[in-house]
Parts: structure tokens; C-alpha cells; sequence
């Protein structure tokens, strides 16, 4: 009888030590969990991706733009009022974002007209006739500008999301990006979302303030954009390329789309992809 009386109290302890050495399960409400997924404007996004409006090109790159989790990250519902920065000549995003926004409203701000420029005079015309040309898919769309002389990219707190895309280093070497962030951040409604996709710089590496390999560092980003009042509001990597070396003679535009370097080890670009860039989530304070 004492025998097994040891035995219970052995086995007993055996089972308070190995809860002990687990540790106490939180409760439920504690636990940290990620934010559910708007199933609903994903299948909006993904709707608006299959659409027949979308080239065999574009479509390509959707494996690495990742349109559907970086709207979704950045907070997209198709009711909002939305700015696209500087979208360029082909209107990747503007073929998704318009009619996704069929409920809401697209402003698209390009760079200012300037006559004496032929590479932007045909970039703006080629993304005017886009839009001409199916006003079924592009009447909510109204043209603004981000530039010199004119910056006005929607009315003053009229906007639920502002987006742009690989154009930092643009406006970096133009040198007005922190003008830029501050019309962004005019154009925001109080508690609004700024949404900002760049190619990633080497993080230990000094930062061209003229940003002339197209490459961003992170950190330097986060600092200027929350220099003009934004709050860093989340961080994603889903836009992320670990093979992108980022030490290419021709700079980003080494690797694809671009292809600077013609068909000079073209092939080895292609097996790295487009280039690794941070996709950054920021909010304008409420007051």
C-alpha cells in the first residue's frame, strides 16, 4: 500500500514540474494574434485582378508586386477616396485601383505638364489615353499633379488613403521629396493612411541624397516621411527580394522590367527578379 502511495506522489509530481517547465498557458484574450483578414475586399481585389482590363504583362508582375496583400496591408476599402502618386505612363496600379473604387473615388497625380519635355509629354498623353479609353473603368479617376509649381494632388483632408510606388528615389533626385510627403500628408484626412513601396538600399550603406542608384534605405525613409508629421504605422515585407544584390553598374534599373543593361547578363537579372523593397504603412494623428 506505501509502494503505491510513493507512486501516486511521484507521478503526480512529474505532472506539476513538466506544467511548471511549460509555463502557464495565457488566457485567450491575451494571446497575440494577427488582424483578420477583410475577406471581402479581398475578393473585391482579386475580382478586379482577373478583369479583362489587365494586360499579359502586367499580369506577370503580379508575382512580384503582390497587388491584393499590399492593398490589403495598406488598408484599402472600395468605398474610399484614394491618391495614387505619380502612377506612371502604363497605369499599373490605376487599372486596379479604379475599378476596385467603383463605389468611391481615384485620384491619380502626375508629374506637372512641362512642354519642353518630350519623355513626360508622352508619358502623361499615353496615361490620358488609358484612361480614355475605357471611361466605363475610369470615370471615378480625376487627373491631379504632383510637381514644381504645382502641388495639389486632392482637396485639403479629402482623402482616406494616399499610395505610391517606387517613386522616392525620384523625388529624391529631383529634390522635393519632403515637399511631396507633406502634400500627401495635406491631402489626408485625419487618421488617413499614407501607403509607400520603395527599393530597398543596403542598410549599412551611406544614403545618396540624390538617391542615383534608384535604392532607398530603409530607416532614411521612415525618418524623412515622419519628418513632415506622419506616424510609422506598420512595416511589411511583402515585397521583399533577398536575391536582389543591389550593386549593379546600371543601379535597380539593371534588373527587370528595366533591363539598362540590354541583353548583357540579362539572364542572370532575370533569375533575381525585380528589385527588394520595403512596403511601409504610415498614419496622419488625429488631432
Amino acid at each position: 500500500m506505501a509502494s503505491r502511495i510513493r507512486q501516486l506522489i511521484i507521478s503526480v509530481a512529474g505532472v506539476l514540474l513538466a506544467a511548471c517547465a511549460s509555463g502557464p498557458t495565457p488566457p485567450a484574450a491575451s494571446r497575440p494574434s494577427a488582424p483578420p483578414r477583410d475577406t471581402v475586399t479581398a475578393r473585391a481585389i482579386e475580382r478586379v485582378l482577373e478583369g479583362d482590363q489587365r494586360s499579359a504583362d502586367n499580369r506577370a508582375r503580379d508575382v512580384y508586386r503582390h497587388p491584393l496583400d499590399t492593398l490589403l496591408f495598406f488598408g484599402i476599402k472600395p468605398g474610399m477616396t484614394v491618391v495614387v502618386v505619380w502612377p506612371g505612363a502604363d497605369g499599373w496600379y490605376t487599372e486596379v485601383l479604379a475599378p476596385l473604387l467603383s463605389g468611391g473615388k481615384l485620384y491619380a497625380a502626375l508629374p506637372p505638364p512641362q512642354p519642353d519635355n518630350e519623355y513626360l509629354t508622352a508619358a502623361r498623353k499615353s496615361f490620358a489615353d488609358k484612361l480614355a479609353a475605357r471611361p466605363d473603368l475610369y470615370g471615378n479617376v480625376t487627373v491631379t499633379s504632383l510637381g514644381p509649381g504645382s502641388f495639389n494632388v486632392a482637396p485639403p483632408g479629402g482623402a482616406d488613403l494616399v499610395v505610391t510606388f517606387r517613386n522616392l528615389h525620384n523625388w529624391m533626385n529631383l529634390g522635393y521629396a519632403k515637399d511631396a510627403f507633406a502634400e500627401m500628408y495635406r491631402a489626408l484626412k485625419p487618421g488617413g493612411t499614407l501607403g509607400v513601396v520603395e527599393h530597398r538600399g543596403l542598410a549599412d550603406k551611406a544614403q545618396d541624397p540624390r538617391a542615383a542608384s534608384g535604392y532607398v534605405n530603409e530607416q532614411f525613409a521612415i525618418d524623412l516621411i515622419t519628418s513632415v508629421g506622419f506616424v510609422l504605422d506598420g512595416r511589411s515585407e511583402i515585397n521583399a527580394n533577398p536575391k536582389d544584390t543591389k550593386d549593379y553598374e546600371q543601379g535597380v534599373w539593371a534588373l527587370p522590367p528595366t533591363y539598362r543593361a540590354g541583353n548583357r547578363d540579362r539572364a542572370k537579372y532575370q533569375a533575381i527578379g525585380e528589385s527588394d523593397r520595403f512596403t511601409l504603412r504610415f498614419r496622419k494623428p488625429l488631432p
